[in-house]
């Protein structure tokens, strides 16, 4: 079974930044897509960057130029560089493990990030 475990999140100000991380169990790590996924209150959830097994990444509109997605495959961990934080950036982030081929769809328990005005 594969199991994300978000870490990192927490309050800070405006203009700040803050660096999530995301590991997941198994030995085969390398061969997940790995995705950042945040819901505000009230709000629908949103993709907010994904990297492929390969190494390729996307983000949304609202965070390109803010935020970068990485992977350490060795410490089975992908991480979110989120910079310039904003208020409207305030929402429960969390990782996600997918993979057609593997069958994989799994999701972790989400962790907080607030930003002040």
């Amino acid at each position: 079974q594969v199991q994300p475990v978000e870490s990192g999140g927490g309050l800070v100000q405006a203009g700040g930044s803050l660096r999530l991380s995301c590991s997941a169990s198994g030995s085969i790590f390398s061969l997940y897509n790995m995705g950042w996924y945040r819901q505000a209150p009230g709000k629908q959830r949103e993709l907010v960057a994904v990297i492929t097994a390969g190494g390729d990444t996307n983000y949304a509109d609202s965070v390109k130029g803010r935020f970068a997605i990485s992977r350490d495959n060795a410490q089975n961990t992908v991480y979110l560089q989120m910079n310039s934080l904003e208020p409207e950036d305030t929402a429960v982030y969390s990782c996600n493990a997918y993979s057609k081929l593997l069958k994989l769809d799994s999701w972790g328990q989400g962790t907080q990030v607030t930003v002040s005005s």
